[in-house]
């Protein structure tokens, strides 16, 4: 969706998605120092390293995005211009010279629950309403109407909500990848200016998360344990002439399983940081263990056979709900070539 924007911008203006929001939204708001993408940001001298978990320590990571997918989450900014974006906003779309961005019409409608969700019987904001606007999350807190919207890259997350009628805009951003930060710190502002007692977010989102990073260790240790005992069945395994070569998916490109040594790699042609080692784990399945740790996404690659024995599809699973959906991995659909 947001690659289609970005070439319909493309089209209709002559500008890049980066130059069109520089140019129309970025300079007649007042944010002076963002920047459409992170390619235009190169002369900056203060950019932040991102910073992603790997066995339990938080390590800096390449800067890791595509020109491609700009308008998705390419935009370069910081808390000074992000708080001027939040008072635009608040002041209904309008910059500090009087210019009106957007009409008061089309505000509403971005504004408006166009796909709602369930909301739970309890929860700590007596909310009563959520779901999607037209780019954004909507709902209710202590009566108060809240817009809100996340960000995430490998190593980075951010936080923006607004509650309109209380003039309160709370910008989160950060060089690590923790929702459970931003959360933290974006619900005690907000609790403050609701007059709600302090509730200890940093304990409540501590003790949930050590319960679910439990959870998800659980399930990568069982999977590889699996593997481990597989890895003696030689006779059950596949041989490597019935499942190496090169597969495609008609979006993703081209996958390569090779045998190098007495190991079998696999390489991402249109994504050179997506390779690793296929550890076998079943009689048509491998655990692909990505070289980068820093992705947490290690998958199951699940082999489809003829009735010769040899693979003629494969499709992907994460072996840990820690994944992240952006990934994508079960909308591939590899065929061998």
């Amino acid at each position: 969706m947001f690659i289609v924007a970005g070439e319909v911008i493309h089209r209709i203006s002559g500008l890049s998605w980066a130059e069109f929001i520089e140019q129309r939204i970025m300079k007649p708001v007042g944010m002076t120092s963002s920047f459409g993408s992170y390619n235009r940001a190169k002369a900056a001298t203060n950019k932040i390293d991102a910073h992603a978990p790997v066995d339990g320590k938080a390590i800096a990571v390449p800067h890791d995005w595509n020109e491609t997918a700009n308008a998705a989450g390419g935009i370069m900014s910081n808390i000074k211009d992000m708080t001027t974006w939040a008072e635009c906003l608040l002041n209904n779309f309008t910059t500090k010279d009087g210019k009106k961005l957007v009409s008061d019409k089309n505000v509403q409608q971005l504004w408006s629950l166009q796909i709602p969700d369930r909301v739970a019987a309890k929860n700590p904001y007596d909310t009563s309403f959520y779901g999607y606007g037209l780019g954004w999350f909507l709902s209710d807190v202590k009566g108060h109407k809240q817009v809100q919207h996340t960000g995430g890259l490998i190593g980075t997350v951010t936080q923006f909500t607004l509650i309109p009628d209380l003039k309160l805009g709370i910008v989160v951003l950060t060089n690590q990848q923790s929702g459970a930060a931003f959360n933290t710190i974006t619900n005690t502002v907000k609790d403050s200016y609701l007059g709600v007692a302090d509730r200890n977010w940093l304990k409540t989102y501590g003790d949930r998360m050590s319960k679910v990073e439990a959870e998800y260790d659980k399930q990568k240790k069982e999977a590889f344990a699996k593997s481990e005992v597989f890895k003696k069945e030689k006779s059950l395994q596949p041989k490597a002439e019935q499942f190496t070569g090169t597969y495609n998916d008609a979006w993703f490109g081209d996958v390569e399983i090779a045998q190098q040594g007495n190991m079998y790699r696999i390489t991402c042609k249109n994504s050179p940081r997506l390779k690793g080692e296929l550890l076998p784990y079943s009689n048509n399945s491998f655990i692909i263990k990505w070289d980068d740790r820093s992705y947490d996404a290690d998958a199951y690659m699940i082999f489809d056979y003829d009735e010769t024995g040899k693979a003629q599809s494969a499709r992907l699973k994460a072996i840990s709900d820690v994944t992240d959906f952006s990934f994508d991995f079960d909308d591939l659909d590899l065929k061998r070539k």
